[in-house]
Order: structure tokens, then C-alpha cells, then sequence
């Protein structure tokens, strides 16, 4: 059974640190983007960051630019997004989804293209 499954969300102050894990399970091949998303209350669900299934590209939305980092380990199925300088502006449910459709050596941020979806984990940034 394929599946994704994320961990790490939490409570932090604004300008906190949190890194976000997402296990990938099932696969029986390391041919999958992940990309990660996220979901505020009232908002539509909007792309964050994204790596292809090598691990050398990486796409990330502007407002997360120079604050969060992807990466993935396929020695351990798991892809980490570490989220710094939290603001509250971030607070939302992130979820991690892996898509193996093909993007060229690259990924992308639309949420339409991918299709194994985890159940997503609840960062808040407050004070």
C-alpha cells in the first residue's frame, strides 16, 4: 500500500524552528516528487515546496524564500522540510504528497499533479 505520512508540526513562537518529516512507504521506486503544501482555515490549499525525485531540484513558493529548506534522504524514504523564522502568516495544516508523474529532472507546486496525499500535521506559529 502506498503512502506518505508526515510528522513534526507543533506549536512555536514567531521566529521559532520546526522541521517537518514525510515517510514514504510502499514505493518500489525512488521515481516520485514530493512536494509539500499547506492549508490555513478559510484558505485555499497552496504549494510550499517541492523536490524531484533525485533530490537536485527544488521549487519553493516566495513567501517561504530563504526561510524553509527541502531535502530528501531515499535511503530512508523521507523527505524534510525545516522550517525557520517562523511567522504567523505560516500557521497552517502542512501536508506532504508524492506524485510520479513526470515533471523532466524538476517538480512542481500545483497540487492538482500529485495523488498520494498523507493527513497532514498542524504548525502554528504564535505567541
Amino acid at each position: 500500500q502506498l503512502q506518505v505520512v508526515e510528522s513534526g508540526g507543533g506549536l512555536v513562537q514567531p521566529g521559532g524552528s520546526l522541521r517537518l518529516s514525510c515517510a514514504a512507504s510502499g514505493f518500489t521506486s525512488d521515481a516520485y516528487v514530493i512536494g509539500w503544501f499547506r492549508q490555513a482555515p478559510g484558505k485555499e490549499r497552496e504549494g510550499v515546496s517541492c523536490v524531484s525525485s533525485s533530490g537536485l531540484s527544488t521549487r519553493y513558493e516566495d513567501s517561504v524564500k530563504g526561510r524553509f529548506t527541502i531535502s530528501r534522504d531515499n535511503a530512508k524514504n523521507t523527505v524534510y522540510l525545516q522550517m525557520n523564522n517562523l511567522k504567523p502568516e505560516d500557521t497552517a495544516v502542512y501536508s506532504c504528497a508524492a506524485s510520479f508523474r513526470n515533471f523532466g529532472r524538476g517538480c512542481v507546486l500545483d497540487p492538482s499533479e500529485y495523488n498520494f496525499w498523507g493527513q497532514g500535521t498542524q504548525v502554528t506559529a504564535s505567541s
